[in-house]
């Protein structure tokens, strides 16, 4: 997470239970530092899809998502680093209308991304509100679902986060796809997804959250799920994962799962 001062003595999301200060205490960074080191590449994450990521790894190490279609690239999540080469190579690529944020982990360099391509609006749950640490054009939203461009539309899960979102669009080839930050989380076996309250700690999410996150779902045709990470992508029958995902994970910490 970025912020616009720097003699702050404390990192709020860096001392939430989710995550953590490392062992060495609390360090701090600038983007320019960051930049000499690192470069920002973009590359396709599969035929018409976008990833945008940092290079060497830099933090998690989770790539943003250029997200096609009528209206414009939706850029969904953010990274540390940007830089012109990026710059030139998205413009390419048709731009960024907007901005949209799966939780506050990933705000990352938003701001420097929403006004690098004429300050175009951010979009952010306004559960998530008390989380933001910069001035921006934040456009929070509220409710369950909002189509912020045409066929893109985000959905309140409340994983991870009160405000943490998923991102529906009809993929490119129409089968549909769930962009989804680590909110529902892609794991190693690709079959599947899991569900954290906190990851680095190890905290299970709420057994009535991930309830409400398969209800929400039900009725949304995806076939797809693309995660934070390059190469983080069930390739078929996505909603089918997540139910059994689900079920799996309620069953394992002892809980029916009602569906």
């Amino acid at each position: 997470m970025q912020f616009d001062r720097v003699e702050l003595h404390e990192c709020p999301i860096c001392t939430d239970e989710r995550q953590y200060v490392g062992r060495g205490g609390q360090r701090w960074t600038t983007v320019a530092e960051v930049s000499a080191s690192h470069r920002t590449v973009v590359r396709e994450e599969y035929p018409g899809l976008w990833g945008i990521g940092t290079e060497p790894t830099f933090a998690i190490g989770q790539r943003a998502l250029l997200v096609p279609g009528d209206g414009g690239n939706l850029l969904w999540d953010s990274i540390t680093t940007i830089d012109d080469a990026a710059i030139a190579r998205v413009t390419e690529l048709g731009g960024v209308s907007a901005v949209a944020l799966s939780h506050p982990h990933y705000y990352s360099a938003m701001v420097e991304w929403s006004e690098a391509f004429g300050d175009v609006p951010i979009y952010v749950h306004e559960s998530d509100r008390a989380w933001l640490p910069r001035a921006g054009n934040i456009r929070t939203w509220s409710g369950d679902s909002l189509e912020i461009l045409p066929g893109r539309t985000l959905i309140n899960t409340r994983v991870h986060f009160a405000g943490g979102s998923v991102l529906h669009w009809p993929g490119t080839d129409g089968r549909g796809a769930l962009c989804t930050g680590d909110i529902v989380q892609v794991v190693s076996d690709r079959r599947w997804v899991s569900f954290m309250y906190s990851y680095p700690n190890l905290i299970p999410e709420h057994p009535d959250t991930i309830r409400r996150t398969v209800a929400l779902l039900e009725n949304v045709a995806f076939e797809r799920i693309v995660g934070a990470w390059w190469d983080r992508v069930v390739e078929e029958d996505a909603h089918g994962a997540v139910v059994r995902s689900a079920r799996r994970y309620l069953e394992h910490i002892g809980v029916t799962p009602g569906f």
